[in-house]
This record gives C-alpha cells, sequence and structure tokens, in this order.
C-alpha cells in the first residue's frame, strides 16, 4: 500500500502563496529536527525509529502477537492518550474501522483505560464472557489513573478465570525499562514486559512495541509497516511546499482553520459527530476522586 497527499481538491482553502509563506518555516523546522537543535530534543527518537529500533525486541513481539492470536479470541490494548490512539488509528486504516466483525481470524481488539467511564468497562467485560481473552498494558509508569484502573479490572477478570499461573501468561505489559510501579510488578509476577524508549514520546510512539503489538495482534503485516515507513523516511521533506504538514498547518492556522473549526462544532451540535463515547462515568468522577483514592487506584 503506498500513500499520497492529493492536493488537487483543497485548492478553494489553501492558495498557493499561503503556501508559499509558510515553506521558509516548515524548512526551518525540518532542518532543526534532523539537526537536533529544537524543543524537546530529548523526544526525537521517532526520526529514526523506522530504521533504528531494536530487532530482538521486534521479534518478540511478532512471537507474542502470534502467541496471543492463537490462545485468545478478545485482546484488550490498555492505555491512554499515545498509548493508545496510534495503534486504534493504524487498525483501522490498515484493516478496518469494522475489524472486530470482518477480522478474519484474529481476535477481536478492544481499548480500555482510556477514560473512567463504568458503563464502558462493564460492557466490555460483557464481550469478554465465554471468550478467552488476552490483554496488554501500556504504561510508562504505571501509576496513570484510567489505565491502572482498567488494568486491575482486567487482570482481576483473567485470574478469576485462568488462575494466577494461567493470567500470568496472558498479559502482556509495555512499559519503561528499567523502572517504575508497572515495571517492578512485571518483573515480581514475571509477565512478559516490552519497551516504551525513552526518547519517543508518547504521541509518536506508534512504532514501538506501545503501537507494533495490538497491530501485530491485528493481523497487520509490521515487516511491511517499518518498511513502509522506511521508504517514506527517505521521501520526507523533499516537497515541504506541498507535503502534508505545511497544507495541515495553514488549516489549522487562525485564518485557515475557523471556517472547519466552525463546521467541526456544528457538524457535533446537528449530531454528526457521536458523543456517547465522551458521556460521563455512571460512578467514577475524576473529578470526585480524593487524592486518597488516586493513589490507591493508581496501584497495578
Amino acid at each position: 500500500m503506498s500513500l499520497k497527499l492529493n492536493s488537487k481538491y483543497i485548492g478553494g482553502f489553501v492558495p498557493g502563496e499561503e503556501l508559499d509563506k509558510i515553506a521558509p518555516e516548515a524548512e526551518a523546522a525540518r532542518r532543526s529536527l534532523l539537526s537536533g537543535n529544537c524543543a524537546g530534543n530529548d523526544y526525537l527518537g521517532w526520526i529514526d525509529l523506522p530504521v533504528n529500533y531494536d530487532r530482538d525486541e521486534f521479534s518478540r513481539i511478532k512471537a507474542a502477537a502470534e502467541k496471543i492470536r492463537k490462545t485468545c479470541d478478545v485482546f484488550i490494548a490498555i492505555g491512554i492518550g499515545g498509548s493508545y490512539l496510534g495503534a486504534r488509528a493504524a487498525i483501522e486504516f490498515v484493516k478496518s474501522p469494522f475489524h472486530n466483525k470482518i477480522k478474519n481470524g484474529s481476535p477481536e481488539v478492544y481499548f480500555a483505560g482510556n477514560g473512567l467511564n463504568t458503563e464502558y468497562l462493564n460492557e466490555l467485560l460483557e464481550i469478554c464472557e465465554g471468550k478467552d481473552v488476552c490483554v496488554n498494558v501500556i504504561s510508562k509508569s504505571g501509576t496513570t489513573t484510567e489505565p491502572a484502573v482498567a488494568f486491575r479490572v482486567f487482570r482481576d477478570l483473567l485470574e478469576k478465570k485462568y488462575g494466577k499461573e494461567g493470567a500470568r501468561e496472558r498479559i502482556f505489559v509495555t512499559t519503561d525499562r528499567q523502572k517504575g510501579k508497572l515495571k517492578e510488578l512485571s518483573d515480581r509476577i514475571g509477565y512478559e514486559t516490552f519497551v516504551v524508549p525513552d526518547d519517543v514520546g508518547g504521541r509518536y510512539s506508534v512504532l514501538t512495541a506501545v503501537g507494533l503489538l495490538p497491530i501485530a495482534v491485528a493481523g497487520v503485516d509490521i515487516d511491511a509497516l517499518m518498511d513502509g515507513a522506511a521508504e517514506m523516511r527517505k521521501e520526507a521533506g523533499k516537497r515541504p511546499k506541498y507535503s502534508f504538514r505545511t497544507t495541515r498547518r495553514f488549516l489549522c492556522s487562525t485564518n485557515g482553520g475557523n471556517s472547519f473549526s466552525a463546521r467541526a462544532k456544528a457538524r457535533t451540535a446537528r449530531g454528526f459527530i457521536p458523543r456517547r463515547q465522551y458521556s460521563p462515568p455512571i460512578s467514577i468522577r475524576s473529578d470526585s476522586i480524593s487524592s486518597r483514592e488516586r493513589e490507591i487506584s493508581s496501584r497495578p
């Protein structure tokens, strides 16, 4: 699969002269990234990820994904923010938004830990009834409240269903290489672990174990995925004027983005964008959890 940016239909929204104005800014940004002389330069590992990654861990990711695909019907990826969004986007794009209905031999893949909506968790537990389940909890620290609560719920489910030893074989952890509550718990119990790299921020982590394990479980060829990313890395920056990033930069700017923002709000108000996923939780409200309760909830 190859991707190309087709700017044919945005002429009325993105005048060529506006892109000309942005081009120097885009080129300067590209140079600062490649040189490492920019804000946040401790987190630029994503730039070279397609060619500079741990091959041994990559092999373990593929082996774990194959094991999961053979032993479970439902795979739960637990994470928040970048710890789940990248994998979800990739699965829906490469496979289908309806992957769980047309899975073609792959487990159903669901996501939890990105909120405290008890209705969502209860319905997900119902989906798991009578099915074999595996869990991948993704958290660098292991103390973020939402994933910690979800992990506790599904760890209890697995331990009741398979016993502690059986559950251990069905829980996979993606966390810090050396430290953190989740790392300590994993080492103590013996969960198989994968690494959230220190130099890759959550929003850019889809090509690390954070995204690759769920993506592989869904049946995506992650060897081809990395090859494609490496190829695009070579192409990046050749035509900054017409690239996605400069076009998006204009559309998101004050002048270019107002009409789009207004349209999005209008569509939401008219019900085009479902709101159910943003509904407040029934019995757990993050703004009502005391500091003591947060501490307890954060324990793995």
